[in-house]
């Protein structure tokens, strides 16, 4: 099978995508941007384009646009059996006017990332009208949440695979007594999208109710700055730790000594830090998220902030309030919190890892191909 990935190849995602799929397909990759260093090993520079563009990926890059003549000649010379576009808008809209209009071979598949459909759509009824023309172009389409397949059929999407953006590899649960009862781990963007400030208030609160309680905040982002003066205003500042951005590795420290993981965007798919924190025993505190609610049964394996415990409730609240209504269902999961880490670990085993969905994504583009010979 010859398989051209179309995204932005300086992603990390799209990485491990290629590293999931090179030893499976002849791989060929065709870039907005340039490609990360790891691209090197997986596909030769022969088999790669990049247009070198900067786009935003919410549609409407005229530049991206005007390298469609040029992506086009390339993918007539490839003649790929899949053009394999992520994230919708923007790259896919590249694959669906290339196959309907300049007569480019191959059958479109598409990865929707999560704000290409949960976001985008509703910008304009332009971005509307392209992003249901894209789906409908597609003979096969992932998605990494049942909420973001549901909206994906209602923009008229055909057949939808939905497996999370899971791990590549599963990592051993920390031993029993590594990790702080009352150390907390966040690592979402320090962006507004990711509502870093809820987690910092949320943090407070709980901080008033465990004395010995502390956050280690990692990633950055434009937000940074007022989140320090934040933590200090909330008296905070000798425990909360910024640590900026960490590699593969020092994350996984990071989760093994923390025994809760703090994430409250406003908007999001499932996302790979919570199934990360999961294989790694955290107990997930999260936003009331539809994708969220397919990871986390509330009080079961973690803590979704529903009713009048939701961070936008909160805001109104007196801190200690918010710890009356916050504190008892945190002691009940901290009473199992070791059958919770070893629940959550297992569960990601048979749920979320990513090389068995690509098998699977495989296997079914060889069904259709057999089925619908070019």
């Amino acid at each position: 099978m010859r398989l051209v990935l179309l995204g932005d190849g300086e992603s990390p995602h799209l990485l491990k995508w290629a590293r999931a799929l090179a030893p499976r397909v002849e791989l060929w990759a065709a870039s907005s941007r340039g490609f990360a260093p790891g691209f090197d090993a997986l596909v030769p520079p022969e088999r790669r384009l990049a247009l070198c563009t900067r786009p935003d990926f919410e549609g409407g890059n005229a530049a991206l646009l005007r390298q469609l003549p040029r992506l086009a000649s390339w993918l007539r010379g490839v003649r790929a059996d899949w053009i394999h576009a992520h994230y919708l808008t923007s790259h896919g809209t590249l694959a669906w006017a290339a196959t309907r209009f300049l007569g480019v071979p191959g059958r479109v598949v598409g990865s929707a990332w999560g704000s290409d459909i949960l976001v985008t759509p509703q910008r304009s009824a332009v971005l509307r009208w392209l992003t249901v023309r894209v789906l409908r172009a597609c003979a096969l389409a992932t998605s990494d949440s049942q909420v973001m397949t549901d909206r994906m059929r209602e923009l008229g999407a055909g057949e939808v695979m939905t497996f999370p953006f899971g791990l590549e590899d599963l990592p051993p649960l920390p031993a029993t007594g590594q990790r702080g009862d009352h150390r907390f781990f966040a690592n979402r963007g320090l962006e507004p999208v990711y509502r870093p400030q809820a987690v910092l208030r949320l943090f407070g609160a709980i901080a008033a109710a465990w004395p010995d309680a502390s956050l280690v905040v990692a990633n950055d982002g434009s937000l940074r700055p007022a989140l320090q003066a934040q933590a200090a205003a909330l008296g905070l500042a000798s425990r909360v730790r910024f640590v900026g951005r960490l590699s593969s590795a020092d994350q996984a420290v990071q989760y093994a000594q923390a025994r809760w993981y703090l994430s409250l965007p406003e908007s999001d798919s499932v996302s790979v830090s919570v199934l990360e924190a999961m294989a790694q025993g955290c107990i997930p505190v999260l936003s009331d998220l539809p994708a969220n609610r397919e990871l986390v049964r509330s009080g079961d394996n973690g803590l979704v902030l529903d009713g009048a415990g939701a961070p936008a409730a909160r805001a109104l609240m007196p801190q200690g309030l918010m710890s009356q209504v916050l504190m008892p269902q945190l002691d009940a999961l901290l009473a199992r919190g070791e059958a919770i880490a070893a629940a959550n670990h297992a569960w990601v085993a048979q749920h979320a890892m990513f090389g068995p969905a690509v098998s699977a994504f495989l296997a079914r583009l060889r069904e259709i191909q057999a089925a619908n010979p070019p």
